[in-house]
């Protein structure tokens, strides 16, 4: 079941837009003060886009219920479809908006669970290599499994000139930002600045990595934000952005378009979803997983709870 909530037929949805849906948000005036108008309902989020309760509440409501949910063939197991609902169609979108050419090189900053499948998204999407930007070591581990070379970036002085020197001076075909609006930054004053004034409420985002990608990406390349964003950030180098013309490309992603393509390709082999899965729990054990989710402890990176 997918995480936006669409009905199928109005404008947006026609054109396979389905997180732009015009029906599916009834608080869809606040959206449009914020935001200039309003995308579709989704589950989880704020009272800005709906107020729905998410897939962790203890009863859900699926409204246009006869758009999107798919059933779930006996030949895939519960953890291989379960994702299909948000991170793997949105790691796989987030690649397909990257625009990759064959043999292209693409820089993925962040290795959490979108991050991993945006990964294994942009190799089955042709490209030639995949430098995947992270802090922590059980996700660059699993980055390397799926097949990226990795930067821990707590470990190089300088994100921006380790890409320079691994493409020679050309810099990343395509940049793919799965961080978003939590950017730790490490110790960069950017990110620091961005840090003193979320806390002060001088803005919302820290959009440190968003910087060090337009920054990074070539002449002429493109960059795909998957990482939610909320609201405000400051000091974006758009004067860099438009001198590279670059692409941008961003969305809140459009699941109903991918779910069939994507069972299809699991069904196929192409790719088996449930390696993202670390810590498989009972629903008793959800206190505990929380807990050590916050804090990263035990190398978890995505934890399936069975009732």
């Amino acid at each position: 079941m997918p995480f936006t909530i669409s009905c199928g037929d109005c404008f947006f949805c026609r054109k396979g837009l389905f997180s732009a849906c015009e029906r599916t948000n009834p608080n869809s005036e606040m959206a449009i003060k914020a935001m200039g108008h309003s995308p579709a309902g989704l589950f989880g989020f704020s009272h800005m886009l709906g107020g729905y309760c998410g897939g962790q509440a203890e009863y859900l409501r699926v409204p246009m219920a006869d758009i999107g949910p798919i059933k779930v063939p006996d030949s895939v197991t519960d953890e291989q479809a379960l994702f299909l609902s948000d991170i793997f169609p949105t790691g796989y979108m987030a690649a397909e908006n990257a625009q990759i050419e064959p043999g292209d090189t693409v820089a993925i900053w962040g290795c959490g669970p979108v991050g991993q499948f945006a990964i294994r998204s942009a190799l089955m999407l042709g490209a030639g290599r995949v430098i995947a930007i992270d802090e922590v070591s059980e996700r660059l581990a699993m980055a390397e499994a799926g097949g990226a070379e990795t930067i821990n970036f707590a470990e190089v002085d300088s994100v921006y000139d380790e890409l320079q020197f691994r493409t020679k001076g050309r810099g990343p075909d395509s940049c793919i930002d799965a961080v978003g609006a939590e950017a730790s930054g490490h110790g960069a004053m950017d990110a620091v600045i961005d840090k003193v004034k979320a806390a002060t409420f001088l803005a919302t985002d820290r959009v440190h990595v968003l910087r060090e990608a337009i920054m990074s990406c070539r002449m002429g390349g493109t960059i795909s934000i998957p990482g939610v964003y909320v609201g405000m950030g400051d000091k974006i180098p758009i004067g860099a952005m438009m001198n590279k013309g670059l692409t941008i490309k961003t969305g809140q992603t459009h699941v109903q378009a991918y779910t069939k393509p994507l069972l299809a390709r699991i069904e196929a082999g192409d790719i088996d979803p449930s390696f993202v899965v670390t810590h498989p729990a009972s629903l008793e054990d959800a206190p505990e997983m929380y807990q050590k989710f916050r804090d990263k402890q035990d190398g978890v990176i995505k934890v399936v709870l069975r009732p």
